[in-house]
This record gives C-alpha cells, structure tokens and sequence, in this order.
C-alpha cells in the first residue's frame, strides 16, 4: 500500500475504512513469514504448539467462515477439520496454506465488496445473527490479535519484530 492508499483509506467511507484495515492486518500476517524457511514456519512455539504456517491456516478458515458462509456463499472445502485448523499436517505444504489464505481472502472481499454493511447473516456454528459490518470489525480483531502471536513467535524465531512493514505506517 502507498501512502497515498493509506491517506485515502483513512478518509474513506466507513465499508473502505474497515476493509483497509483489515488489509493492513492481513498483510503484517504475510509479512511475518517472510525470510523464514519452511522448518521455521512449522516449528511449534508454544506449548500448545502454536506455528506461524498454523496461524495463517486458521485465519484463512476463517475468513471462509466469517465472511462467506455467514453470508450464504459457499466456502471452499476444507481438507481438515475445521475445530483443529491450527494445526499443520505433515504433508500440508507451505504453499497450499499461502495459497488457501489467498482464496480465502479473495472470496472474502468478494463478499465484503457485493453487500450492504448492514445486511445480516447467520453463522451456522452460533445461535445469533450478525450484521457485516459487525463481523468486519471482528475480523479486524481477531486478524489483528494473531498478528501479534505471530509478531511475538517471530520474535522467538530470528529476533525480528515490528506491527508494520517499515513503509506502511
């Protein structure tokens, strides 16, 4: 993102201004995995065996779930189970779990871009209905706090640390 993309974005329509920042989350997700190698990418870091390549495969179900099928689309179908979506599997490659983010996030904006950010849907694992903009500020949390476990499991891996790319801020 330019910092014209960002000055833009925090004078926007509200729809913009919530989807640019959960961009911005999104993008610090990716970013946390550069320059690591896939051994890295995998190690468990905590004693619940938290990864950064798990983190990522949570974050694209749920952009599935949140976003598409609370609102009627259909989801891609999952390999796995979607309760247990941070773990890695050993033959779940690194480009398979980039990859599903990439179409997760791509269908989610689909979503995003085609509804009202009043328009109500029905998530089928709760017994209450939420609006769309209700869930893109969720999403923005829920990006945003896994942002920071990967910030901190970076951290451990190679000393690196940061909330941003150096140019986005």
């Amino acid at each position: 993102m330019t910092t014209s993309d960002a000055d833009a974005g925090r004078t926007a329509e509200e729809k913009d201004i919530l989807l640019t920042s959960l961009d911005r989350h999104r993008d610090v997700v990716l970013w946390k995995l550069e320059g690591l190698d896939d051994e890295q990418l995998r190690r468990p870091m905590t004693p619940t065996g938290t990864t950064l390549l798990g983190l990522v495969k949570h974050l694209a179900s749920v952009e599935y779930g949140w976003f598409v099928e609370t609102f009627g689309g259909e989801a891609e179908p999952r390999w796995f189970d979607p309760y247990d979506d941070m773990r890695i599997a050993p033959g779940e490659t690194t480009d398979r779990i980039l990859a599903f983010y990439a179409r997760a996030r791509a269908a989610a904006d689909r979503t995003i871009g085609g509804l009202p950010l009043d328009t109500v849907g029905r998530p089928s694992w709760r017994d209450h209905s939420v609006s769309l903009r209700w869930t893109l500020v969720h999403m923005i949390e829920e990006t945003a706090r896994h942002a920071g476990h990967m910030d901190i499991l970076r951290e451990l891996i190679d000393g690196a640390t940061g909330d941003h790319r150096p140019d986005t801020r």
